[in-house]
């Protein structure tokens, strides 16, 4: 095996400058928080609540512009039976940003929560808050699994060194600044990472297209050279597929604690909005370097290249094509920087997912479900020991599971199917109860798992209107593969149906509790008769944390009234006193009023 050191020496220059950049800024916001009495654990959550536009765009962008994206990017281009046509990332998440900014920003931010899941409890109770923090979980620790694992496949491209090292390495760096700083870290890290993203690909970009192995790539963007047209196009029965992939990405790409804790650490409501809008355009700018590498790799005759004469798709390394093309088409100084650029992309993801998911454990599961009496140092060590465990899960999970993409694949339409929905019941829609959320639930899991997914090789329970049977043959090993194609965009209209379960079984329960169909001792859930129990959480309780006063002994209407005296003012833009009459009409309220 041979090492090279330039390599190494590159990679290690970036990882050495992510490091600094973490610690420095755990250094320099130590005691950020402290003069205005804001608890340390909720300044390593969303950061003290004063991130500027200039640290907040970037590290907004960083929400979904990471490993995955640009290698996920560039294999699609590349790939030929997909190509431009079915790269919907870029156009997706950019839309999910700007959607979120308009609707859902807004109204999370300027109520004072800390983490996605705040809501969910407040209105549904502590339960069903740790019901959906499932989900949440997966889609996080899956989601840095996959791309700790994309990046020790692209370090042995290039370096060829041990792949379980280089795994083992990034994740202790991602994991340690993360330990250390909190959201501060995970931010300034941010700004560096896509800097070197953005330049790193950049820079290769002249190199691999005046490369005399590479055709021009307008030509084969419309004209069969060495594969099919790299533009790519979508065929009338894949339509309805094409549709249900994109709103996926849209719509799917809005529930995530990696989303809203950027949102809920902007210093104002309307500065998360702007945010939000800032890092749509930058997951596309940062798109267009990948967009080109995916179209390089299809406009290249590989037999005049130093890979050889079979071309990476016939090899089944379609998604190492953006690290391929870095090491056979660029001078190895080029390729080298490229591969420090990617690397850093997979820490400015990975670092995010781990601090999310150990935020929501330790606020929404650990704090309000079990130990509402916790001290702040309390929590924040549950953090570190959850930052460094739900770590060292992913990197294991990198490690030994072979599908772990198909994890992820599964964990984020469960994150579409089920969070989505009840992200708009909590924040839009009146009159919903965790038996609507219950049921809502199990709707959207069963209906999504019933489809089947292909990449874990679970077969489907439920066969929606137009499924076919396709045969895959792996090239490398000749074998041939027999899964069911759902055509059917079965992931929306899961979606839709949890949605609607949601809105019906509430509105059920209400009405068979109320008019005395079903007994009262019957409301099990404590969501229709007793709403003033201890299940069901108010914002006093979420917001304000100080000596944890107990609402679970007071009258409904005069919870709401200590809820509006408590809520602390410092956590809440000054926009937000002007709001309070429009909030108190809000679903989250509405709970309380519609007695």
């Amino acid at each position: 095996m041979t090492i090279h050191v330039e390599g190494l020496v590159a990679i290690a220059i970036f990882y050495l400058l992510i490091l600094f950049v973490g610690i420095w800024a755990a250094w320099k916001n130590k005691h950020t928080g402290e003069a205005e009495g804001t608890d340390r654990s909720e300044t390593i959550m969303v950061g003290g609540r004063d991130i500027g536009l200039f640290v907040g765009g970037f590290t907004m962008t960083a929400t979904w512009v990471g490993g995955g994206y640009i290698n996920g990017t560039a294999e699609y281009v590349y790939l030929p039976d997909f190509g431009l046509a079915w790269a919907q990332a870029p156009f997706g998440y950019a839309l999910s940003l700007v959607l979120g900014g308009l609707f859902f920003a807004k109204p999370m931010r300027s109520r004072g929560y800390v983490t996605m899941l705040d809501p969910f409890q407040q209105l549904y109770g502590k339960r069903m808050g740790g019901l959906l923090f499932i989900p949440a979980l997966m889609g996080e620790i899956f989601w840095s699994a996959a791309i700790l694992s994309a990046l020790g496949a692209t370090l042995s491209v290039i370096v060829d060194i041990n792949i379980k090292m280089s795994v083992v390495i990034s994740a202790l760096i991602a994991i340690f600044y993360t330990l250390v700083g909190g959201l501060y870290s995970v931010a300034y890290t941010d700004v560096v990472q896509l800097f070197c993203i953005f330049v790193g690909l950049w820079i290769s970009i002249p190199f691999a297209l005046s490369n005399p192995a590479v055709s021009d790539i307008t030509v084969t963007a419309v004209k069969e050279v060495y594969q099919s047209p790299w533009r790519g196009s979508v065929r009338s029965v894949d339509t309805w597929v094409w549709i249900d992939n994109f709103c996926l990405l849209m719509f799917g790409g809005i529930p995530w604690q990696v989303y809203f804790q950027r949102v809920l650490s902007a210093s104002s409501a309307t500065y998360a909005q702007v945010l939000s809008f800032l890092a749509a355009f930058g997951c596309l700018v940062m798109a267009v370097p990948s967009v080109l590498i995916g179209a390089i790799g299809a406009s290249t005759d590989w037999n005049q290249t130093t890979y050889g004469a079979v071309p990476p798709r016939i090899k089944d390394e379609a998604d190492m094509i953006l690290p391929i093309v870095l090491q056979h088409l660029c001078p190895p100084f080029v390729s080298f920087f490229g591969l420090g650029a990617v690397s850093a992309a997979v820490m400015s993801s990975a670092d995010s997912s781990i601090l999310s998911a150990s935020s929501m454990f330790a606020r929404n599961i650990y704090q309000l479900a079990f130990r509402q009496s916790a001290s702040d140092r309390e929590i924040v060590w549950v953090m570190r020991i959850t930052i460094f465990v739900f770590g060292g899960l992913a990197t294991v999970m990198a490690l030994l599971t072979g599908s772990v993409y198909g994890l992820w694949y599964l964990s984020s339409d469960l994150v579409y199917v089920i969070i989505f929905p009840q992200l708009i019941s909590v924040l839009f829609v009146k009159g919903t109860n965790t038996y609507g959320s219950v049921a809502a639930y199990l709707f959207g899991m069963v209906l999504r798992i019933g489809g089947g997914e292909p990449y874990l090789k679970l077969p489907p329970f439920i066969y929606y209107p137009g499924w076919t049977t396709e045969i895959k043959k792996h090239h490398m090993t000749g074998e041939l593969e027999e899964f069911v194609v759902q055509k059917f965009p079965f992931k929306t209209v899961s979606m839709v149906a949890s949605f609607l379960g949601n809105v019906a079984f509430s509105h059920l329960a209400k009405y068979l509790f109320e008019s005395g169909k079903i007994s009262h001792k019957y409301d099990f859930l404590d969501a229709v008769v007793s709403k003033d129990s201890g299940e069901i959480m108010d914002k006093t309780t979420l917001v304000v944390r100080g000596n944890n006063i107990g609402l679970s002994e007071m009258k409904p209407r005069l919870s709401v009234t200590l809820a509006a005296a408590f809520t602390r003012r410092d956590t809440l833009p000054a926009e937000t006193v002007e709001e309070e009459e429009e909030d108190s009409s809000s679903p989250d309220s509405s709970h309380h009023d519609e007695e």
